[in-house]
Formats: C-alpha cells, sequence, structure tokens
C-alpha cells in the first residue's frame, strides 16, 4: 500500500538547514523527509548524493 509522506515543521526547518549543494527547494523537502524518516531517495540527481540520505540512483 502506498502513503503518502505529509511535510511537517521540522522537516521544513530541516530542509532550510542542509547545506547548498543543492537549490532545489522541493529537491531539499524530499531530501530532508528521506533522512528524518529513515527512507531510501529514488532519483537521477547526482547532487543528491552530497548528502547524508539512503539512495537508488537511477540511470
Amino acid at each position: 500500500m502506498l502513503e503518502q509522506l505529509q511535510p511537517t515543521a521540522a522537516h521544513a526547518l530541516a530542509a532550510g538547514a542542509l547545506s547548498a549543494h543543492h537549490s532545489d527547494p522541493f529537491d531539499r523537502m524530499l531530501i530532508a523527509q528521506s533522512a528524518m524518516e529513515g527512507l531510501t531517495l529514488i532519483t537521477v540527481d547526482e547532487r543528491v548524493s552530497e548528502y547524508d540520505v539512503d539512495l537508488l540512483p537511477m540511470d
């Protein structure tokens, strides 16, 4: 079953505190949510690998 992860104030604060490797606010929110919730982020964006988050890269 698929569940939606709603952004929280804590996620927003964490996204805002990330280092500036990535400037896209939506991607920064995904990175923060993935890190905080212990999720794996699936992406083709190589800049995301500069953050401490579990990744499943797409080629």
